[in-house]
């Protein structure tokens, strides 16, 4: 077993190969993996006044994206769509003014709702055309897209036994489809685990509000109230891909499931306030009573 652990974009990252391999293999991965990653957060950032995102906040017009790209605005405008508006990058600004911003202020300024997608955006091969400048945010699957380009560098480098976390969102894979066993947080007591998951070449990613809170606000913010939603404590999705994980773990905030499994198939666990509980049935795990 062979693990790299190291901090970059804001959370601890730790990748676990199965297999034996070189150091200068090692090396080879570390170096790719670092880079890789650098890039992606100097692409995407709203925390970085040096990003592209950053100056798409400055300036409209258009803008030549990577390739990783499509399949980023692809997701964000087919769950912009079914959410009817919940889930939107658009909501960056919203963070930002609630306090959420690139120097963590907290100090919440007035709130405008956003606007939609077709005001603001338009996205085709490759090319994003901003109608006025707009701090986008792609913090609800971003760090999940992130997940699954890493396992993608591991798998073109022959590595088809791992574990990728970073800070508890998990992508997992293994040749001889064993299963992982996670542990699920309580959002109301970071230091308790109130149940386990188990993930055979499968991906987890859970949202909360508990983490990033400040004032009357945490990071999950309804677009239309702007306010924070208080009624669900926690979401967990399993799902093939991670960015879809991570993606759903969100939605799954403003919708309900039955209205995304007609489009998407994954399992989940929705925790409300009261602590009360609703689960799909395919959801391989247990929680403690």
């Amino acid at each position: 077993m062979y693990s790299l652990v190291f901090d970059a974009i804001g959370t601890r990252w730790q990748v676990d190969i199965a297999s034996q391999i070189s150091t200068e293999k090692k090396r080879f991965l570390e170096e790719v993996i670092k880079n890789r990653i650098e890039l992606f957060d100097k692409t995407y950032s709203r925390f970085r006044r040096d990003s592209y995102l950053w100056k798409m906040s400055l300036e409209k017009g258009a803008y030549k994206l990577p390739s990783d790209a499509a399949l980023l605005f692809s997701l964000y405008y087919d769950l912009f769509r079914l959410t009817d508006g919940y889930f939107t990058p658009l909501i960056g600004q919203v963070l930002a003014d609630a306090g959420y911003d690139d120097v963590y202020s907290l100090k919440p300024k007035q709130l405008r709702q956003p606007l939609s997608w077709n005001e603001v955006l338009s996205y085709r091969s490759g090319q994003l055309l901003l109608k006025q400048p707009a701090l986008l945010d792609f913090g609800a699957c971003g760090k999940g897209y992130l997940i699954d380009i890493v396992s993608d560098i591991l798998e073109k480098n022959g590595v088809i036994s791992y574990c990728v976390d970073a800070g508890g969102d998990i992508r997992a894979r293994s040749d001889k489809n064993e299963a992982l066993r996670v542990g699920l947080e309580n959002p109301h007591s970071p230091q308790q685990v109130i149940g386990v998951a188990y993930l055979k070449n499968q991906s987890i990613c859970g949202s909360a509000g508990n983490r990033r809170r400040w004032g009357n606000y945490h990071h999950i913010m309804d677009p239309f109230t702007l306010t924070s939603v208080e009624s669900i404590s926690a979401v967990w999705v399993i799902a093939k891909t991670t960015i879809l994980a991570d993606a759903l773990s969100t939605c799954l905030f403003f919708v309900p499931p039955e209205k995304l499994l007609k489009h998407y198939t994954y399992e989940y666990i929705i925790m409300y306030r009261d602590y009360s509980v609703r689960r799909s049935e395919g959801f391989q795990g247990e929680l403690f009573s």
